[in-house]
């Protein structure tokens, strides 16, 4: 069997990473020019003339018109941390280089920060990811099923109504043939109103929208999206069915990965982040060498996130 050429591509290498961003220049060299393309702007009164200066080994800048002061990471993720820039693209490029992603107790280990930094650290990045998502749009041919993370709690309830399974939905761009382009995934009920609302904010016509048949998904009706619905009912046949290959393939490599990277995660409270995550990495796989840059050049422009919002729920299901 020939190699999946985007398994086996070339990814950055650790001897590369330290070589183009472990040290503190050039972190800054590089955040700064994300910034400020163009040179320094006062965040205040937008005037470019500045001098600089550095206290307890940070780069700042003085606005020359209204003296205003600020970090270089002022107004950015990485704002009001006490860690190094290097360590900091050093959790990115953990987070994005590893095949089944990488757990907050193992950047830990990796960084030699306190786990609670290190959770901390993560979800940042993840809400940054999240945030560059958010536009995501499929168009064309869209495989689409209903599936949930979270297994039954010992005592609980059983099945679907089991109070430690949220419900999401995968959607899946694909060729004609069948091979995976984009994906979307989104913590949501499987109800009509909430698939209208996910259609309306993630697909764009034209677009068919192949599904299993569940009753939601004809809430795409009427909104220049064809529904293509294929009745398999349940078991290894629906599984196994060729017009689902694609989003079936990613639902099982999502809940691989979730399983066997978070054994206990909050599944209700978190999934919104986790799922932004491997968003993120599937529709960015097709060039591993890129997606550090990326990553820290979004989150150099993206707005700080304080714990108070990173600890605070997104969905309500």
């Amino acid at each position: 069997m020939a190699q999946n050429k985007v398994q086996y591509q070339r990814g950055l290498s650790m001897p590369e990473f330290f070589d183009n961003y472990g040290s503190q220049e050039q972190c800054e060299i590089l955040v700064r020019g994300w910034r400020w393309a163009q040179g320094f702007i006062c965040p205040r009164c937008q005037g470019s003339w500045h001098s600089e200066f550095r206290r307890q080994g940070r780069l700042y800048f003085q606005c020359s018109g209204c003296r205003y002061q600020c970090s270089l990471v002022s107004g950015t993720v990485f704002e009001s941390s006490k860690l190094p820039l290097p360590t900091w693209f050093l959790a990115m490029h953990l987070m994005t280089q590893a095949k089944n992603n990488v757990s907050a107790l193992e950047l830990k280990r990796h960084l030699d920060v306190s786990y609670p930094t290190a959770w901390l650290l993560k979800h940042k990045l993840m809400q940054v990811m999240l945030l560059r998502e958010e536009s995501r749009q499929l168009t064309g041919r869209v495989e689409i099923d209903d599936s949930y993370l979270g297994g039954e709690v010992q005592g609980g309830k059983a099945g679907r109504g089991s109070p430690n399974k949220v419900p999401f939905v995968a959607a899946v761009q694909t060729t004609e043939s069948g091979q995976p382009i984009t994906m979307c995934l989104s913590q949501r009920p499987f109800t009509k109103e909430s698939i209208q609302a996910f259609a309306e904010k993630s697909l764009a016509a034209p677009a068919t929208l192949v599904s299993d048949g569940l009753g939601c998904f004809t809430a795409v009706r009427g909104m220049g999206i064809l529904h293509e619905p294929h009745v398999t009912g349940g078991g290894a046949a629906s599984a196994n069915h060729p017009s689902f290959l694609a989003v079936n393939t990613a639902l099982g490599n999502i809940k691989t990965s979730l399983a066997g990277t978070y054994p206990a995660f909050g599944f209700r409270k978190y999934a919104h982040r986790y799922l932004a995550q491997v968003q993120y990495l599937f529709n960015r796989r097709f060039d591993l060498r890129s997606i550090l840059r990326r990553l820290a050049r979004a989150a150099s422009q993206a707005r700080p996130c304080a714990l108070r919002a990173v600890r605070a729920a997104e969905l309500p299901c």
